[in-house]
C-alpha cells in the first residue's frame, strides 16, 4: 500500500527541510506499525521566488522517494493541492501544509480511521486559534456562521487541508475542473464519510504565512459564490424591499399634499436617500457582478494550473 504526502510550498525554503525531517521520522513509525506501507512525498512549488525549488531537488536526490511539481507561476493553493491530487500515485492521499501546522503526529490517527475503521477520509480542524490576530479570527468564524446558513454543503468551521483520503475520494474531487475552486466546499460536496480530528492551533515552524487578510477575504467571496446562489436572492429582495418603501413613500407625499396642503421640501433628506439608493444599486450589481466574472473564467476554460517542470520529466538525474 503507497501513501501519498501532496504538500503545496510556496516561499517555504526554510520550512521544507524540517517539513522533510518530521515526516519521515513519522513514516517511520507508520511502517513500523503498518509493515505493508510505503511512502511518497509530493512537493508543489506554486512558482515559489525563494529556493524553494532548489531545496526540493536536494531532497529528491537523497531520497527517491521525494517527487515534485513546479509551476511557471503563483497559481494558488486551491492549484497546488489540485495538481498534487493528479500527481499522487498512492492508494491513499494526504494533504498538508509544509509548515507544520499541521502536526504530522496525527497521521497514525487519521490512517486508523481508514484502514481499521472505515471512514473514506479523516479531516482536521483547530478547535483555538491561539498566535492568530483577533481580528483574523472573529472574521474567520464570521465567515463560517455565515458561509453555512447561505449554503446547502457543510462547511466545518476550523476545517484545514490537512486531510486524508481513499484514492476514489481524491478522484472524485479531480472530477470537477472548475477553474474557480474552494476545496473546502468541494470536500464537502461531494461527500463520502469523514472522521474529524480536533488539535489546537500549532505556530509555524519558519517563515511567514502567505495569507494576508485581504487575501482571505477574497477566498472568503470566492467560497460563498461558489457554493451558495443566496446573495443573488438577498439582492432581488433588497431591490423589492426599496421598491416597496419607494412606493409607501410616494403615497404619503401624495396625501400629505392633498390634506394638509404642504409643499414637498428638505432637499438634503432627499439626496441622503438618493445616495442610500444608489448605494443599494450598486451593492446588488456587485454581487451579480462577481457571479458573472466568475461564470466568464470557467467560459475561458484556461488550465488550473501549468507545470513548468516535474520530477517524473527526469531532468533532476
Amino acid at each position: 500500500m503507497l501513501l501519498t504526502v501532496v504538500v503545496p510550498a510556496f516561499n517555504e525554503q526554510e520550512a521544507i527541510p524540517i517539513f522533510y525531517k518530521e515526516i519521515t521520522k513519522e513514516a517511520e513509525v507508520l511502517k513500523n506499525s503498518r509493515k505493508d506501507l510505503d511512502i511518497e512525498i509530493v512537493f508543489v512549488d506554486d512558482g515559489s521566488k525563494d529556493d524553494s525549488l532548489n531545496v526540493i531537488k536536494s531532497l529528491r536526490k537523497e531520497d527517491r522517494r521525494v517527487r515534485f511539481v513546479s509551476f511557471s507561476r503563483n497559481f494558488g493553493k486551491e492549484s497546488a493541492l489540485f495538481a498534487g491530487l493528479e500527481h499522487a500515485r498512492g492508494d491513499l492521499i494526504v494533504t498538508m501544509d509544509a509548515d507544520l501546522q499541521d502536526p504530522p503526529s496525527l497521521l497514525p490517527e487519521m490512517l486508523g480511521a481508514i484502514l481499521d475503521e472505515g471512514y473514506d477520509s479523516a479531516a482536521t480542524r483547530r478547535v483555538t486559534r491561539k498566535g492568530e490576530p483577533p481580528i483574523r479570527s472573529f472574521f474567520a468564524r464570521c465567515f463560517y456562521r455565515i458561509i453555512n446558513k447561505m449554503s446547502n454543503t457543510e462547511i466545518v468551521d476550523g476545517a484545514r487541508d490537512y486531510r486524508i483520503m481513499t484514492k476514489k475520494m481524491a478522484d472524485s474531487i479531480l472530477s470537477m475542473k472548475e477553474y474557480n475552486r474552494f476545496t473546502k466546499g468541494i470536500y464537502g460536496w461531494i461527500g463520502f464519510r469523514t472522521k474529524w480530528l480536533e488539535y489546537e492551533n500549532i505556530e509555524r515552524v519558519a517563515g511567514e504565512s502567505k495569507w494576508s487578510f485581504w487575501k482571505l477575504f477574497k477566498y472568503a467571496i470566492d467560497g460563498i459564490v461558489g457554493f451558495s446562489t443566496a446573495p443573488l436572492s438577498i439582492a432581488t429582495y433588497f431591490g423589492i424591499f426599496m421598491a416597496f418603501v419607494a412606493f409607501l413613500l410616494i403615497v404619503f407625499i401624495i396625501v400629505k399634499k392633498l390634506v394638509f396642503g404642504d409643499p414637498t421640501s428638505g432637499w438634503s433628506s432627499l439626496v441622503c436617500i438618493l445616495l442610500m439608493l444608489s448605494g443599494i444599486q450598486m451593492f446588488c450589481i456587485g454581487i451579480v457582478g462577481q457571479y458573472l466574472s466568475k461564470t466568464y473564467l470557467e467560459t475561458k476554460r484556461r488550465p488550473i494550473y501549468i507545470a513548468k517542470l516535474t520530477s517524473d520529466e527526469g531532468e533532476d538525474e
